[in-house]
């Protein structure tokens, strides 16, 4: 079975939940999807987790820990995620939003609270429950544990609202979502509700911009808008920084008109 990691813990802490897991499930394939998540960036976190399960096969176990509120009473949670052709994939980690956006990509959603200590570490860290309660949980569940084990059913989960583009004024309003490593600024508005063709003329904060395909079809240090691969409309430089040359940071608005 395939397990997926991802944290804000850097290089040193995912080691020991790996040792967890495969301490119970020696057959699990473990897939480090990203540890360099933003230091307790929970929107960055969800972002990427909601742009890389979707790619996993069915059966997948995907254990994310982004969590500022470790050791306080929020609680740890469970997400079975059921798609329109019968996938399944679980989620597990902090009550905080983070699993939600990528758990509802793959379709409807049933959310555990996890309270079943015996599917825990026996010695529980305050300020590590990624490797003693979400790693030892989700390898249990790998191995063929039911989800219903973890704990009872919740509703009232917290969630994580990216938000919708708005058309407005013959210009689309939107929110950065998240700015990848290359400075690229990634956008809540769709791919699919754009009327742009390659070549349009794109105006942003006073300054143009080319919307296109990819990047290497403009010169080195030319703004471009396109739709990223993670279907968002995308804002970049080529060779180049678009966050810097755009002064944006994640949750700024955003207007794109033509």
């Amino acid at each position: 079975m395939v397990i997926t990691l991802l944290s804000d813990f850097g290089d040193i802490y995912p080691a020991s939940m790996k040792g967890v897991i495969l301490g119970i499930d020696p057959d699990a394939n473990i897939v480090d999807i990203s540890h360099s998540v933003p230091r307790q960036d929970i929107r960055a976190g969800a972002f990427i987790l909601m742009t890389c399960a979707r790619y996993f096969p069915s059966g997948t176990v995907h254990i994310a820990v982004v969590d500022p509120g470790v050791g306080t009473k929020r609680r740890a949670i469970a997400v079975k995620a059921i798609s329109h052709d019968g996938e399944i994939h679980y989620f597990f980690g902090p009550d905080n939003g983070l699993l939600i956006p990528a758990a509802k990509s793959i379709g409807n959603i049933e959310v555990y609270e996890i309270s079943n200590a015996h599917l825990f570490q026996e010695k529980i860290s305050s300020t590590f429950h990624g490797r003693d309660i979400f790693a030892p949980v989700g390898a249990h569940i790998s191995r063929g544990s039911r989800i219903e084990k973890v704990g009872g059913r919740i509703f009232d989960f917290n969630d994580i609202d990216f938000g919708i583009g708005i058309k407005m004024n013959g210009s689309i309003h939107g929110k950065v979502i998240y700015i990848d490593s290359f400075g690229n600024i990634i956008t809540n508005i769709s791919g699919e509700s754009l009327d742009f063709r390659s070549g349009d003329e794109l105006l942003i904060e006073k300054r143009r911009a080319i919307f296109g395909n990819s990047y290497g079809f403009y010169k080195e240090g030319d703004p471009l808008v396109l739709v990223g691969s993670h279907g968002f409309l995308e804002v970049a430089v080529n060779m180049g920084n678009a966050a810097k040359m755009f002064c944006k940071k994640q949750g700024d608005e955003i207007i794109i008109s033509i």
